[in-house]
């Protein structure tokens, strides 16, 4: 399998001398910022070289990075900072709504899993019902953005905030399936 990296992530915390209960003497302590991958949302532990900012966009790929020193390692959701939980949710809103041509492909290619299961309805509020009216009106044409998908689907719930949903569970680890954390670390990999 080829490896993929992120080039791009948000700090959701930054801890500019390390992690309180450490257990290191203060004056050893590092600083620390916990992010998340702007294309496979990874959420990663890194040590930057400069402050950082809750919310800023880092470089964190190949090449010469100006704030970050290293990745340090991926992080499992568990090991997020009560900070970097809180923020997790409107970051990937953010990352989301700046990536809308993408994620609209999802719901005009998304498939069956089983002949019973669809990958519609993995989103968090669509059962059979909703999945079939977002199939009815695919079939009628592309959608083209959120608002569309809106606008043609009545009884849709915000569909941002049902892709944001299903990210943050993907990457809590509360479904075996994966539509956009792919790179997700679960226990297994301990």
């Amino acid at each position: 399998m080829k490896k993929i990296y992120e080039n791009y992530a948000y700090v959701l915390d930054y801890l500019p001398e390390g992690y309180p209960n450490e257990g290191i003497k203060r004056s050893k302590k590092s600083p620390v910022a916990q992010v998340v991958g702007e294309n496979y949302f990874s959420l990663l532990e890194v040590v930057p070289k400069t402050e950082l900012e809750v919310y800023e966009r880092i470089f964190i790929g190949k090449g010469q990075r100006d704030k970050i020193n290293h990745i340090k390692r991926r992080l499992f959701y568990g090991e997020l900072t009560s900070t970097a939980k809180a923020e997790l949710p409107y970051i990937v809103e953010e990352i989301v709504k700046k990536n809308e041509e993408e994620f609209v492909k999802f719901f005009n290619k998304a498939r069956p899993i089983s002949i019973r299961f669809h990958q519609l309805e993995l989103l968090p509020g669509v059962g059979k019902k909703l999945m079939q009216s977002i199939l009815d009106e695919r079939r009628k044409g592309e959608f083209k953005s959120f608002k569309d998908i809106d606008e043609r689907v009545s009884s849709m719930p915000d569909p941002v905030g049902m892709i944001v949903r299903r990210v943050v569970d993907e990457l809590e680890c509360k479904d075996r399936y994966t539509i956009f954390a792919p790179l997700r670390k679960t226990e297994s990999e301990e």
